[in-house]
This record gives structure tokens, sequence and C-alpha cells, in this order.
């Protein structure tokens, strides 16, 4: 089977959503699907990532199946990663299975690792793909904002307020910790956001003895609370580490609060339901204009599209400007 081409007619569009969860994913769903009946295209979920796709696990999508589901984080389909999938005999099951569903091409909801899975199948068995860019990382080169990425920002925006309101009430230091994988978007945007007064994260690493005259500055100046945020992961460290370093170094006792996957779940907000609404529709777009292996995104209020092969790999950065308006605001 050959990748698709605007003389193609595709009469069946596949789903899958795959990796991390992301809320918004079932709003990019919808979309998919909606937009793809409202142009007489069947559409196939693939139920459980890339597993699904190797023992095919379809169940048909209609109208019926969207309803309601806009407001609910998580994934209808289900999701997972699939280690099997990297083996090429694995790849090859299931290029048989899309084929033997008379599926023409799929919409993958996911990140890198989804990508590289969706990209390589292309590459050895041409099979025609859209990639929607939707994990609560951000991490995803190409686009401004991924799937998700608001929501987990608000969800533990809501929790440093919370968490304020205690270390105030009690004068104490706390260290927040959000998820991020290697990346540290969601702590500068909660830490810019909720006022914290040290932000670690892998992109702009600071000495654990920095925090600590940060913290000496503020406690001279009067200041009886603080709130530290930290990316997951060992570089810079997690929360308990950093805590038990301020602890023997200053003797400093904080309070650990680690949000955890609690950021990945509940509703999503109207700007992530907004944006896999766009992305999802764009992805039907593209594919019946005949492009494939490529990821939609935003940059600014623009939809864009970029080769998958041209994107993975590359490291999205922090700009610069918010880390050093990080820096200021909470000197």
């Amino acid at each position: 089977m050959s990748a698709l081409n605007p003389k193609n007619k595709i009469k069946n569009i596949a789903i899958i959503t795959s990796g991390g969860d992301a809320p918004g994913m079932n709003a990019a769903i919808r979309a998919v699907t909606r937009v793809s009946l409202y142009h007489e295209i069947k559409v196939t979920g693939v139920i459980g990532g890339y597993s699904g796709l190797i023992t095919g696990q379809f169940i048909n999508l209609d109208m019926s199946s969207m309803a309601n589901i806009l407001k609910h984080g998580g994934t209808i389909l289900k999701t997972g990663r699939c280690a099997e999938f990297m083996q090429a005999a694995a790849r090859k099951q299931a290029f048989e299975q899309l084929v033997r569903a008379g599926v023409d091409a799929f919409v993958c909801i996911g990140g890198d690792g989804s990508f590289t899975g969706a990209h390589t199948l292309f590459t050895e068995h041409g099979f025609s793909y859209i990639g929607v860019p939707a994990t609560i990382d951000n991490d995803i080169f190409g686009t401004d904002y991924s799937i998700g990425f608001d929501t987990a920002v608000n969800v533990a925006l809501d929790a440093i307020d919370r968490i304020r309101d205690t270390a105030s009430s009690h004068d104490r230091l706390f260290i927040v910790e959000v998820m991020g994988h290697d990346s540290g978007f969601i702590a500068v945007d909660v830490g810019v956001a909720g006022g914290a007064e040290e932000i670690f994260f892998p992109e702009n690493p600071i000495a654990v003895e920095q925090a600590i005259e940060h913290i000496k500055r503020s406690v001279a100046r009067g200041k009886k609370s603080s709130i530290l945020v930290t990316a997951e992961g060992k570089k810079p460290g997690r929360a308990y580490d950093l805590a038990e370093a301020i602890r023997k170094r200053a003797g400093f006792e904080a309070r650990v609060c680690v949000l955890g996957h609690v950021q990945r779940g509940g509703s999503p907000t109207a700007r992530d339901r907004i944006l896999a609404s766009r992305l999802g529709a764009y992805a039907i777009e593209k594919l019946l204009q005949g492009e494939s292996d490529v990821m939609v995104g935003i940059q600014g209020e623009k939809l864009v599209t970029h080769k998958v092969g041209s994107i993975l790999g590359k490291k999205k950065q922090i700009p610069n400007e918010l880390i050093k308006l990080a820096q200021i605001l909470s000197a």
C-alpha cells in the first residue's frame, strides 16, 4: 500500500491515542471523528494505543459515540506505551491489521514517541498518517502549545495557590514538584503565574546554595513563607532530595508537595478544548489535501504543518525572555 495522494479517495480514517494521556485528547478525537463524518468518511477507533494497533482492537466511531466526551480528561480510546512496536515484525503486523480493516490513513494523537512510531510505519510501509501533538509536557518541537499543557498548568497553579494559603498561615517553606518529564515548561509557567520564590528546571539549572541565599534574603525582608517550584526528574532533582539538601545546608525545614498525575486528569480547559478541536479538524483537512507524515501544530494563532522527520529529536526551548522574567520576578 502506498501513501495517499489527492487523487486517492479516503474512505476510512483510524484514530489512535498513544503515550501519556493528556486533557483534551477526547476533544481531538471528537473533532477528527465529526469532521471525517461530515466528509462522509468512516472512522475507526484503535483501542489501547499501538498495542491495539498490533492486535487489531478496532471499534467504529460515529456521532453518538462522540456525545458528551468533550468535557472529560483522558481518552476514550485508552492509551499506553508499547515497547513491542519498536520491532519491525510488530509494525508489519500493525500495517496488516490496518489494511485488513480497510483503513486508508490514521490520525496519531500523542507526543514524540508516538510520532516516531507512526513515522517509522510510514517509512517502512508507506501508510499515511497525520500527527496531532498532545502532551502536558509541551515539549514537542514545531508547535507553541500541545494539547493538555494549559490544563496541567492550571491544575498545578490552583494547587500552588492553595498551598500558598497554608504556607502563609504557618510561616513555612514549601517545595512543589510538578510534572514535565525532562522539560521545564510546566514548572516555569506555574512558577511565574504562582509567584514562586525559586524555580528549578532542567533548561536552567541553579545550585541549591542559590535557592538558600534567596530564601535568606526573603527572610531578611521580613517574609515568613516561601514556595519553590521544581520540575520532576533527576536534574535538577526531585522535591524530597531538594528539601533534604536545603535542610542539611541551611537548617530550613521544607514541606514537600508532589502533584504527580493529578495534573494529567480532570476536565480540560477551554483553551485545550479549542486547541484540540482546531488541530483535529486541521489534521483531516491536511489528509484530504493529500499530505502525510506531517504533524499539525500552532504557532501564534496560525495552524501549521511540519514533516515529522524534520522535528523528531529536536529540543524545544523555553523562551529566554520567559526564563529571565522568572528570575526577575522571583528576586
